[in-house]
């Protein structure tokens, strides 16, 4: 075994080598934060600087961000960038570089150190967080600046009336059918001829004639009822007849006496 100064050199290297093996993995799996302070903003209200050339590229409805990672060389440089904005509805997660996205992005290098993150996005939106990957130790990254875009305008799509609804009729339910209704044929009305009343004995009252209206023929008080106006149709024929029988008895008794007057001349 080593003593004295050897046992000391090499206890020395072994601790060297065991404090490198344990750091290393940390080094490698470095990563960093977005500065708490720069969380939920957007490009309208942070610090803008238009006139980054770096910003040329930019659309006038688009936003520009640009990221950098302080620190100085033991900080290192990015190796990517995951980032979290809102666009108003949902989350949108945009990684840094990413050829394939709606979104553009570059890295610029300075100091031989990949230090500077550039993005567009559409503008309005809001940076919620993110996370970087950097080659050496670093605690976090900043939004630097950015340039304000005018979110657009979709175009009003023609407006299409809506249909009025139309009111439905109430049609009525058909009843049961009621059969129909045979109307009386009028027949044509013959005129009767009426008899002509005879004489009538006396008391006894003419009957009425079949197929006259009741309500044409005089009418005939009732038998009993006082204050009634007398019957003079029977009265009249019955004198009649008597003047007759009597006018008719006397040319016989005159013609009687004229035979026998000459009869006995």
């Amino acid at each position: 075994m080593f003593q004295g100064p050897t046992a000391r050199v090499l206890t020395g290297a072994a601790a060297a080598v065991a404090g490198l093996a344990l750091a290393t993995p940390a080094w490698a799996a470095s990563g960093a934060s977005l500065n708490p302070s720069h969380k939920g903003s957007t490009a309208a209200n942070f610090q803008q600087e238009c006139n980054d050339k770096r910003m040329a590229g930019r659309q006038a409805d688009q936003d520009g961000w640009h990221f950098v990672l302080p620190g100085g060389p033991s900080a290192g440089g990015f190796a990517s960038l995951s980032l979290t904005f809102n666009d108003g509805v949902s989350d949108v997660y945009i990684a840094i570089p990413d050829a394939h996205d709606a979104y553009p992005d570059a890295f610029y290098e300075a100091g031989g150190r990949q230090i500077h993150a550039y993005l567009f996005t559409p503008a309005g939106w809001t940076l919620k967080d993110g996370k970087a990957k950097v080659t050496e130790q670093a605690a976090f990254f900043n939004l630097s600046h950015t340039c304000a875009g005018t979110p657009s305008t979709p175009d009003p799509e023609p407006s299409t009336p809506a249909p009025t609804p139309s009111t439905p009729v109430d049609e009525p339910t058909p009843g049961p059918s009621e059969p129909p209704v045979d109307e009386p044929t009028e027949t044509p009305s013959v005129p009767v001829d009426e008899p002509t009343p005879g004489p009538s004995e006396p008391g006894q009252e003419p009957s009425e004639t079949p197929g006259t209206d009741p309500s044409a023929a005089p009418s005939t008080p009732a038998a009993g009822d006082e204050g009634g106006l007398p019957v003079t149709g029977a009265a009249a024929a019955t004198i009649a007849l008597v003047g007759l029988g009597l006018v008719g008895g006397g040319a016989a008794m005159v013609m009687m006496r004229r035979r026998k007057v000459t009869f006995t001349s």
